[in-house]
């Protein structure tokens, strides 16, 4: 029976496809696709249906217009796909496209090549859908490594950091600069590097939020971080699901009442490596979706090879979104809202030689076409697919860049790249006497003033990652007020609907949840012990902070206090197994001006250490602190 339904669908699908084609000049044109990228039936049904919503909206003024736009973005699609091929294997290149001799290729080509094709269309369609409705989302992307994808996009459509655009631009003289600054290794005499590409997405990537080099916390970080009425697109990795494990809970943690609208995205290509995915022998995007309805998520499968797929999954997942929350505000639900999810089904390094294969996560050539000429004509012959003639490329280009006439910020300027938090309110501390009271708690003394700081600042976004147990800690007046974040509030027990700890029994998890709210106020607390799991996710915090402010772009974001309890020096009750400096150890080697690391000895101390942290901006303090 279910078959026969399937059947049936895609009958009715196939034949409402055929229509808008034979009923549309605009429509018919852009769903002839363009060199490799192809519109499925599914895909163009979708496609129409929102044109035509976004129209009787008011949206668009008319859909001829949305259309010819979307034909554009196939032609940037398939030019960065082409860009980003070059930039692994060459060093000398033209807009010409012209088949490229042994001295063009590099001596030593590298580049995460499988990965950054895929993200191509991905990125694309996330700015087309910014073109067709007139709104600039911020975007985030879980691997990092894939930042050729993003970076070639930027140099086509001119949407570079001020470092690229001195020096690359889409010309012959700047495209060969691009190719060979990716992956060079020159270093300026201070040991910096060079270029101001990266391996990874870093501070000169435009828009970028974090550097993505561990596989997984882009996922524990993309539902905390937009607030109310901002926009948050999250491409994940299906190598990242099996990577980091607390990415199922978002579910649990998104409210209407304090967060932005979120799109994650993950991109199925199937491979890892040298290995398929735990999810590619489980059955790919069919497991994928029963595992993700059973976590609270509301799956949405498109065609990953696509950029107007990702446009119109970008919209829809909003739109859902924006209706189950007016559905909780009628009462006709209740959180946890289904959140919406697309999983985007590509293949590994799609649109060049070698796709599919395990050598598409780095070279997908079988050899070097500088010394090889077999690889040498599979290149050229791939480029080729994929090369757009420059004049059709520029008007594609300048038919995509309604920024001004829109009255937006490029995707340079997203909304959260672009944040600045206003300064803070602290409160005066309540400093106890030394006769007062010797026994005071130098974590009752963290909590007070929390409080207070919190009271105090109203219009900042409170959260607490709390891996741990709050009251065990001192943290009684916190929890009492913020109260852990439920779906069930049980009575009489500190717990709310819109509470603001964030509680799990994983470190990195509810480490995300601080370290994604950078437009408030945070707070981590952990027992020393547990808390070096979050040493990862420190370090790329830090490292992204330190180079921003190298590169004279500092974030704004109020310092981040993680405070580390049932330390060596106090605790005999579990012995050894409890006793673990490694955190605080491993941050005193780093440099102090992104990270700090404090041992207050008492009430005072530690109060007076707390409100110096919030003095600070894109500083992590580890404050190892007595209870």
């Amino acid at each position: 029976m279910a078959t026969e339904s399937m059947k049936t669908e895609h009958g009715r699908i196939r034949s409402l496809a055929a229509k808008f084609r034979n009923e549309g000049e605009d429509f018919s044109n852009w769903a002839r696709g363009y060199g490799v990228i192809q519109h499925a039936e599914t895909t163009q049904v979708r496609i129409h249906a929102l044109l035509e919503l976004l129209h009787e909206r008011g949206t668009i003024n008319d859909t001829a217009s949305a259309y010819r736009l979307l034909a554009a973005i196939d032609r940037i699609t398939s030019a960065a796909m082409w860009l980003v091929v070059h930039m692994t294997y060459v060093q000398n290149m033209g807009l010409a496209g012209s088949s490229l001799g042994p001295d063009n290729f590099k001596e030593h080509p590298e580049g995460h090549t499988g990965g950054s094709l895929n993200m191509v269309p991905a990125y694309v369609g996330y700015m087309a859908i910014n073109a067709l409705t007139g709104i600039t989302r911020a975007w985030l992307m879980g691997q990092g490594h894939c930042v050729a994808g993003i970076d070639a996009t930027n140099v086509i459509v001119d949407n570079m950091s001020l470092a690229q655009a001195v020096k690359y631009a889409l010309t012959d003289d700047g495209l060969s600069s691009f190719v060979r600054d990716f992956y060079s290794y020159e270093t300026l005499k201070g040991g910096s590097p060079a270029s101001p590409l990266g391996s990874h997405v870093n501070p000169n990537t435009a828009g970028g939020l974090i550097e993505g080099g561990y596989l997984g916390f882009a996922e524990l970080l993309y539902i905390h971080m937009p607030l109310p009425g901002e926009r948050l697109v999250a491409f994940l990795s299906d190598g990242a699901f099996e990577e980091q494990r607390g990415s199922d809970w978002a579910a649990r943690w998104w409210r209407a009442e304090d967060s932005g609208l979120v799109a994650p995205i993950m991109i199925l290509n199937g491979r890892r490596i040298d290995q398929r995915t735990t999810m590619a022998q489980s059955g790919d995007a069919d497991w994928f979706c029963k595992h993700l309805l059973l976590n609270g998520f509301d799956p949405i499968e498109i065609d990953g090879r696509d950029p107007a797929a990702f446009a119109w999954a970008i919209f829809e997942m909003e739109d859902r979104l924006e209706s189950s929350a007016e559905a909780v505000t009628s009462g006709r639900l209740r959180y946890p809202v289904p959140l919406p999810y697309t999983i985007a089904e590509t293949v590994k390094g799609f649109g060049f030689p070698g796709a599919g294969t395990n050598r598409a996560h780095n070279l997908p050539l079988p050899g070097n076409p500088r010394h090889d000429k077999n690889a040498r004509e599979a290149f050229n012959a791939g480029a080729d697919k994929l090369w757009v003639p420059e004049t059709e490329l520029k008007s594609a280009v300048s038919c995509m860049n309604s920024h001004a006439a829109q009255d937006r910020p490029k995707e340079r300027g997203n909304p959260i790249a672009c944040r600045v938090v206003a300064e803070p309110v602290l409160p005066p501390p309540a400093w106890k006497k030394s006769t007062e009271d010797e026994f005071c708690s130098a974590m009752a003394g963290i909590d007070q003033w929390f409080c207070d700081f919190v009271k105090a600042n109203p219009n900042l976004r409170p959260r607490v990652g709390n891996p741990d147990e709050m009251r065990s800690n001192q943290m009684n007046q916190t929890l009492d007020l913020l109260k852990h974040r439920v779906t069930r509030p049980e009575e009489g027990i500190a717990e709310s609907i819109v509470g603001s700890v964030i509680t799990a029994l994983n470190e990195e998890a509810v480490a995300g949840a601080a370290f994604g709210n950078k437009g408030g106020i945070n707070l981590l607390v952990s027992y020393e012990a547990f808390a070096v799991k979050m040493l990862g996710t420190i370090r790329q915090n830090l490292i992204f902070a330190r180079h921003q402010r190298e590169n004279g772009a500092e974030a704004t974001w109020i310092g981040l206090p993680i405070v580390l309890t049932s330390h060596v020096w106090e605790n005999g009750k579990n012995e050894q197994s409890h006793q673990d400096p490694t955190l605080c150890e491993a941050l005193l080697g780093e440099m102090s001006d992104v990270s700090r690391v404090v041992f207050p000895a008492d009430w005072n101390s530690a109060v007076a250490t707390l409100r110096e942290v919030y003095k600070t901006r894109a500083n992590i303090w580890t404050l190892v602190v007595p209870k």
